[in-house]
């Protein structure tokens, strides 16, 4: 007898508890001491590993680590420290102007609100709501390109963009494990079911969802 793939929510109810048994602590990936130096982590990390991130942030945090003392650093100095995470010239641009806005229109904290953290310089929807789940503990769901995979690869969305990822897994996950859920599946991402190491047919989520998966399963990039 064939082995048959699960139905969706027998996916959803396999999935969490596969990443509740093994990931049952979610550490944030990204060191930081509060909202601000948090927020400027997750904009470092566009395009560049947490690794490097928390490797570069503490000669940053050296040099400023709130707005005021950050809005006063020349920009030339915050892109030869941040250099080694890429992207250095508009990230110390965002990191500059960003300080200068908090100090000025936010008493120099950072906005518990979502519409105002995506209006700062270099924060889009993602880093945003990062920052609401990570900093604020709001219930939110940051897809970045690596959950979109693993999200197509699972069944989860028809996988379009990532605005449309977000969208169907908020639909079809608790609420309550939004911010838990969103790191547990960064970090089985990373470990077995990653963009080389699996094409959807490889590991134990992949093989346990889709038995009769034959062929790589093709993901559309966001």
């Amino acid at each position: 007898m064939a082995a048959k793939n699960l139905l969706k929510q027998e996916r959803v109810d396999f999935i969490l508890d596969k990443l509740e048994e093994l990931y049952p602590e979610t550490p944030i990936p990204l060191d930081h001491r509060d909202p601000y130096t948090l927020l400027v982590a997750v904009l470092l990390s566009a395009q560049c590993t947490d690794e490097r991130v928390n490797q570069v942030t503490p000669s940053l945090w050296e040099l400023a680590d709130n707005p005021r003392d950050m809005a006063r650093v020349p920009v030339e100095e915050i892109q030869q420290v941040i250099r080694p995470c890429g992207l250095s010239p508009q990230k110390a641009r965002a990191i500059s102007k960003l300080s200068q806005i908090l100090v000025n229109e936010y008493h120099g904290r950072v906005p518990e609100n979502i519409a105002a953290l995506e209006t700062l310089p270099g924060v889009g929807h993602k880093t945003a709501s990062v920052v609401m789940a990570q900093a604020f503990g709001h219930p939110a769901f940051p897809v970045d390109t690596h959950i979109h995979r693993l999200a197509q690869r699972w069944g989860l969305t028809s996988g379009k963009n990532v605005t449309q990822t977000e969208k169907d897994l908020k639909r079809l996950f608790p609420r309550d494990r939004w911010n838990r859920l969103h790191l547990q599946i960064i970090f089985y991402g990373r470990e077995y079911c990653t963009a080389r190491g699996c094409d959807g047919t490889v590991c134990e989520i992949c093989t346990t969802c889709y038995p009769a998966r034959k062929n790589p399963k093709k993901t559309r990039k966001a």
